[in-house]
């Protein structure tokens, strides 16, 4: 009985202010959305980042 390994998968972090992809993370698929709290190079200052996948 062979196991099925879930392959990792490319996310991108949207900036939600800007709507700018300023992060990309590979990361295992499953789970809750990411919501992280980043850098914005545009504005400036640190703004919320979600999960998108392309």
């Amino acid at each position: 009985m062979a196991k099925s390994k879930k392959k990792a998968e490319v996310v991108y972090l949207v900036c939600e202010e800007t709507g700018d992809i300023n992060y990309t993370l590979v990361r295992k698929p499953g789970g809750e959305k990411l919501k992280l709290k980043k850098y914005s190079p545009r504005l400036r200052k640190r703004t919320l980042h979600v999960e998108k996948k392309k």
